[in-house]
């Protein structure tokens, strides 16, 4: 969160998005003004020389243990399964922060409710916004006079105190308490919701006094607890003061906090600042020699938010300075802060983190082409010696690449290194995400003077992408092991701005976000196209010229206001795609909760060898058909996949290990060794699928041991030197992959993953063939699988609204059951932050007590989504049963539509059902 003016620049910059591409100008410069910071750095990037485009590593320089501080999110997790428990874990969420339990300021987002998810999955911490129990921004606190507002507003903390201490005691170590945020804006500033109308940069005694009020109450209900402060909207001068009284009042802080949402290398800045600050004022006294933990919970802008390229640079900063930070909230809570998709998918910035988080061991000494300069080249890197490997990220520039490691320690690697090179693409703010690609895979030579280096734009490897970041993993080589060759073969992209265009109502809008005005998203080339919309006769056409003959995957990056008038009434804007002026397809272009947020839809197209006219029109070919809605594009992505390339291959040394060990000695195996595990040992793999299907999962192992393979928690497959592979249901997104050991020693080669589609048969039942009761009735969607979905299950507690599908199963056990839903419910918002609301559905087999499980917005009635929910079914018959009903708040008795009517907070209201699919779990084929 910003300060109030901030907040109302924020406000007017939701409005309804010019449609002639018109400039919104002006909005970085109010925005610096109302922070008090400058945007340092913001210059336009300079384009990379060769000498701009050398990164050194170097492993003979440790700088610390690896923290993984950069791995925050603010209002990051919405509820249970909102996201879910893969992608917190995949990522390493170490800390969140988000709204006090029972607020009213945002739907979802409650402290107590997500504190079980992250405490589970990470152990991570969940920092409790203590003044978001007030439902305005800035807080509008309740009282006539100031020690009116703090007696309401300390039994409003007294109450969230006891709240926490009702949790078990293990989720009770997971709480940090925040008293204030951004006083100085807000409760201690000089607004109309001030305490007396003094800001506490001026004159601090009344925000001292209530800092020192509000922690004894806190610490006096429990002693142990964790308070964290100022939570200032910048690290100002005056928190040296502020710090000064608290050694002085006994109410030190256990974690400082502040924000930082200019430039990454504010962080360096302010982190140096601090802990000068610190060793001053502690000297003499009972905290000398104590580094307190640092909590930047406010990180990073809509420009930077969801590149991979962009934020790996605040990543650096972070890890660097030894220090935990929460990517900032400017868009929907319960997406990881523009990481995650739907419920279980990753965007390319996930998987930046996911990379992130699997750094071991110490970190060392990265030496950019342009130290301390923003928006250029900059890296982080890891060497763990007992697992002998060292991993780097690196991205934030355009061109050739000069990636070197110096000093590779002999006796970690020998005289041969095995290298994976992987880049981690741009997806769009919601666009899915496969794994990281692969570029190379290869074993390397040190040199004599003990380095080894990497030609980006050279030896085989493409040119370095300013929206990407890529990772260089280095293992032990020389042991006769085999490759990986890269999956795809050629790709490239083309701009909607360069395509030549016919027809009216055409726009070029822009300039989009750019380092001078990070307000703005990241758009790549800077600008976009729109036109394609009900009415228009618009036609883009793209010139593209590929390689060889062949079928080719297509990514259209484009967005559709999904609150914008002519978007309402179809939801995904059609429109239809042509090859030289023939073969036409029909696409649903995607939606987004604000102009300018990029997904891609895709497709694939049959080329051939050289140039052809790939064509996006508001009119079908035969003129009977039309675009309703209206779409922006950014681009077009065009790739050719290796198609002997069907498996994709997780190697069992780069595992993440929970005991066990890798080894090298191995011959004959793919990678650079293999993953060694005994009895209660586990190596996970973080496996990608592109839809909710079925998989079959292969372990190449060796050895005599035995092991337990699970998918997602759920048990699918006995593994013994003779039962290696296993047909399994994924979910769509992130799957957990976890082998453990049972007994005896076993080597884990690889896990390989290939789509398959024989073993599982999956069985269809339509929501409209079900048992409706109450208000549930069939409502015709285009968009359904048969055109047609139920909606109205569900409503106040106690209701009868239910669909009830009447299922049989050939066998008993466990089944994956596919939902194809959507979710239209959104909060009308008094802030920037669009609130889409999570739907429940408490699921019912055969009678018994209800699962509840959230569907996440879709964006639209008739835009839908599948996510797999596992059901025991019995031999023969079954009933699955939907029902929902708005949850009570923490108390167990009121509710959110009594307390706060009017104010749409918990949904009351099921997911629009269109079918479910129903296949075994897992099963040998």
């Amino acid at each position: 969160m910003v300060l109030p003016r901030a907040r109302q620049i924020r406000a007017r910059a939701r409005q309804r998005r010019p449609r002639t591409g018109q400039v919104r100008a002006g909005l970085s410069a109010a925005l610096a003004v109302a922070l008090g910071i400058g945007l340092l750095g913001a210059g336009p990037p300079k384009p990379a020389s060769a000498a701009e485009g050398e990164l050194t590593v170097d492993l003979g320089k440790e700088t610390g243990a690896f923290h993984g501080g950069a791995s925050g999110s603010l209002y990051g997790l919405y509820g249970q399964d909102v996201p879910t428990n893969n992608l917190i874990e995949g990522m390493n969420l170490r800390t969140v922060s988000t709204k006090a339990q029972d607020g009213p300021q945002h739907p979802g987002a409650d402290a107590l409710e997500v504190v079980k998810p992250i405490a589970d999955s990470t152990d991570g911490d969940v920092y409790i916004y203590m003044t978001d129990i007030h439902r305005g921004f800035p807080y509008q606190w309740e009282g006539d006079t100031p020690a009116e507002k703090m007696r309401i507003y300390q039994e409003k903390i007294a109450k969230q105190v006891d709240q926490v201490r009702k949790l078990p005691a293990k989720y009770q170590d997971n709480i940090v308490f925040v008293p204030f945020n951004e006083p100085e804006g807000n409760m201690f500033g000089t607004g109309k919701w001030s305490y007396n109308g003094t800001s506490w940069l001026d004159k601090p005694d009344d925000y001292f006094a209530a800092w020192d009020d509000v922690n004894r109450l806190i610490k006096d209900k429990m002693p142990d607890a964790r308070i964290a402060g100022p939570n200032t909207s910048v690290l100002f001068n005056q928190v040296e003061g502020f710090l000064k009284h608290t050694v002085q009042a006994g109410t030190v802080p256990e974690v400082m906090t502040w924000h930082e949402l200019s430039h990454p290398e504010q962080i360096r800045t302010s982190v140096r600042k601090y802990r000068g600050w610190e060793k001053k004022v502690f000297a003499g006294t009972a905290h000398e020699g104590t580094e307190l933990p640092v909590n930047i919970n406010e990180y990073a802008y809509n420009y930077h938010t969801s590149v991979p390229g962009q934020m790996i640079q605040w990543i650096s900063a972070i890890e660097e300075s030894k220090v935990d930070a929460d990517i900032a909230y400017w868009n929907i809570d319960g997406n990881l802060s523009d990481s995650a998709v739907q419920s279980n998918r990753g965007n390319g910035q996930w998987w930046l983190y996911q990379a992130y988080g699997s750094m071991t061991g110490r970190t060392v000494q990265v030496n950019p082409p342009s130290p301390g300069e923003n928006y250029t080249m900059q890296g982080v890197a890891s060497l763990d010696r007992k697992k002998r490997q060292a991993r780097t990220l690196f991205g934030g520039s355009d061109g050739g690449g000069h990636i070197t490691f110096d000093h590779v320690p002999d006796e970690v690697f020998g005289d041969e290194v095995h290298a994976w090179i992987r880049e981690i693409p741009w997806t769009g703010q919601i666009g899915d995400s496969a794994r990281p690609r692969l570029i190379a895979e290869r074993d390397v030579k040190v040199r004599d003077d003990g380095s080894v280096a990497f030609d980006f734009g050279d030896d085989g490897m493409p040119a370095l992408k300013e929206s990407s970041a890529y990772e260089i993993v280095l293992a032990p080589g020389g042991r006769d092991t085999g490759t990986s060759a890269p999956t795809t073969r050629w790709e490239a992209g083309y701009e909607a701005e360069d395509a030549a265009h016919t027809g009216s109502g055409y726009s070029k809008n822009g300039p989009e976000g750019s380092p001078s005005d990070v307000a703005k998203f990241y758009t790549s080339g800077g600008h976009d196209v729109g036109g394609l919309r009900t009415g228009s006769d618009v036609k883009l056409d793209f010139t593209v010229d590929v390689p060889e003959d062949g079928t080719y995957d297509l990514s259209v990056f484009a967005n559709s206001l999904n609150t914008f008038d002519k978007v309402k009434e179809q939801g995904p804007t059609n429109v239809f795609l042509t090859v030289d002026g023939g073969a036409e397809q029909e696409l649903s272009l995607p939606l987004g909760y604000k102009w300018v947020v990029w997904d891609h839809t895709d497709t694939t197209v049959k080329l051939t060898k050289g140039k052809h006219t790939l064509s996006l029109a508001a009119k079908s070919l035969d003129g009977k058909r039309a675009t309703k809605g209206d779409a922006i594009v950014d681009r077009l992505k065009l790739s050719r996949p290796d198609p002997k390339a069907q498996k994709a291959v997780y190697e069992g040394e780069l595992a993440a290990l929970d005991g066990g060990r890798p080894v090298y000695d191995q011959g004959g195996m793919t990678g650079a060794g293999a993953a060694e595990i005994k009895e209660g040992d586990s190596a996970t793999f973080w496996v990608y699928s592109p839809a909710d299907t079925e998989s079959t999962l292969s372990l190449a192992t060796r050895g005599a041991g035995q092991a337990q393979l699970s998918v997602n928690g759920q048990d699918a497959l006995h593994v013994t030197p003779s039962a290696k592979k296993v047909a399994a249901s994924l979910s769509g997104g992130i799957n957990k992959v976890t082998v453990t050991g049972k007994s005896g020693t076993t080597l884990i080669d690889h896990l390989a993953a290939e789509r398959t589609s024989k073993a599982l048969q999956p069985t269809v039942y339509q929501a409209e063939d079900a048992e409706l009761a109450g208000s549930a009735e069939p409502a015709k969607l285009s968009l359904a699988d048969d055109g047609s979905a139920v909606r109205g299950i569900g409503g106040k507690p106690g209701n009868g609204n239910t669909a009830t599908f009447r299922v049989k199963a050939d066998e008993a056990g466990l089944y994956a059951m596919r939902v194809r839903y959507s979710n239209p419910e959104q909060s009308e918002a008094t802030h920037y932050n669009p609130d889409p609301l999570a739907r429940p559905a408490d699921i019912s087999v055969n009678g018994a007590e209800p699962r509840r499980t959230l569907f996440p917005h879709t964006f639209h009635e008739n835009n839908f989504w599948e996510q797999t929910v596992p059901v025991r079914l019995k031999r023969g018959s079954n009933t699955i049963r939907f029902s929902a009903e708005e949850l009570p708040n923490f108390d167990g008795t009121s509710y959110a539509s009594d307390t706060f009517p009017g104010i749409l907070l918990r949904s009351r209201h099921a997911p629009v059902l269109d079918k479910i699919t129903l296949a075994r779990f897992a099963k040998r084929p």
